[in-house]
């Protein structure tokens, strides 16, 4: 599944292009890239990126932004209605709600951030600039039905 390549919606593609024209990392992530491995069409697409709030903010200008997660690393951005959630790299501390981490610390490492995501499916990066980012074998555990 490793060669495979993903086929961005055209406003995600748009949101990783800007973020890497300007120096920065930025990966679809999550459950989207799950779900295109498993030929399924994903109910949403996040994006996580080196570039921290202020800077996503700044580089979107020209659209509308929600800055309702801004507290956790993320900015919304809407796209023809639509919500695409740009969180910066980050490692949570505790959970003290069991849900929303009490406190968050932005990295510049990928698999900082994929590290501390729930399941080993749900821990895949992909841009069309570099592939999947699989460091914890999801899409083995994928092919596996694990």
């Amino acid at each position: 599944m490793s060669g495979l390549k993903i086929t961005l919606p055209a406003p995600c593609a748009f949101i990783l292009s800007r973020l890497h024209e300007n120096g920065f990392e930025a990966y679809a992530v999550g459950g989207c890239v799950r779900d295109s491995l498993l030929h399924k069409t994903p109910h949403d697409w996040d994006i996580t990126t080196a570039a921290k709030p202020e800077k996503i903010i700044e580089l979107f200008s020209d659209i509308p932004v929600l800055e309702i997660g801004l507290k956790h690393g993320t900015v919304t951005l809407l796209i023809d209605h639509e919500p695409y959630e740009v969180t910066t790299f980050r490692v949570d501390g505790n959970y003290t709600d069991g849900r929303h981490p009490d406190s968050v610390a932005f990295t510049t490492d990928i698999r900082d951030d994929l590290a501390r995501r729930d399941l080993t499916i749900n821990a895949m990066a992909y841009s069309p600039a570099t592939g999947i980012i699989d460091p914890f074998g999801g899409q083995e555990d994928l092919k596996n039905e694990i």
